[in-house]
This record gives C-alpha cells, structure tokens and sequence, in this order.
C-alpha cells in the first residue's frame, strides 16, 4: 500500500504542481517565468506529493479516509513549506520583486512573506495530495460481524 500510494501521491503532486507553478509564474506574463514556475512547481511537488502520501499512509492507514488524509497533507504542506520558503535565496527574491508587479512585489518582499507563500502554496498541494491518498486507501469492513 505504501509504495502504490508514494506513486499517486507523487504523480497528483506532480500534475497539481504543475498548475500551481505555471499559474504563478504568470503573473510575470513572460514564457521564462511561466516554465520556470512550470519546473519548479513539478519538482518541488513530486518531493512533497511523494512525502504527503508517506505521511497519510502511516497516520490514516485502512481506516482514516479522506478527511484525515486532508489535514495530514494541509499540516505537512506547511511544516515543510515555512523552511523551504525561508532558504530562498535574496538574490531570486530580488529578481521576482525587480519585475515592478505590485503582487510580486508584495509576496517577495522579505522572508517572512516568502515563507508564508511557500508554506501556503504547499499546503494547498498536500491537502490535495493528502484527502486523494486518505480517500483510496480505505479497506470496507463488514458491520455484520
């Protein structure tokens, strides 16, 4: 069940990233920043897919089910995004708040609000990759016996 859910989780990790990243890196409106989110969102969620679906497996088992998946990947998504977040480099936080965007400007002003976006764009990914891992791995158990 482990390695079966590591897979799904890597791969809606990696489709959602997907989205995630190219729509945030339109707000450059530039085909660099949009492949650029595309990449990064892909790699950076497989990791986090792969790990969120780790986590559901060993927290939510055969009997948790969708909603304890959720909230296991909405608490990972942040716990590994805040550090993440916090490691990017001020010279990229620079470049992305050189592209004179107001929304851009904002988010990269500092670290806290770098690591608040990150740990908030990979709680979206985990909550999603969490409530998909939880809501397949349930076994239905017999009320009779």
């Amino acid at each position: 069940m482990m390695e079966k859910s590591m897979m799904r989780g890597t791969l809606v990790g990696m489709i959602f990233g997907a989205v995630i990243g190219a729509g945030f890196g339109a707000i450059t409106r530039t085909i660099n920043g949009i492949l650029a989110g595309l990449i990064l969102g892909v790699v950076l969620d497989a990791i986090t897919g792969a790990l969120t679906a780790v986590l559901t497996v060993k927290t939510a088992g055969t009997t948790g089910g969708v909603s304890v998946g959720a909230y296991t990947g909405m608490l990972f998504g942040m716990v590994f995004g805040l550090p993440l977040g916090l490691l990017i480099p001020t010279s990229l936080r620079t470049s992305a708040n050189t592209e004179g965007l107001p929304v851009l400007d904002a988010l990269m002003m500092g670290r806290f609000e770098t690591a608040i976006l990150t740990g908030f764009l990979l709680s979206i990914l985990g909550t999603i990759v969490g409530s998909w891992t939880g809501g397949k791995n349930p076994v239905p158990r017999n009320l009779g016996q």
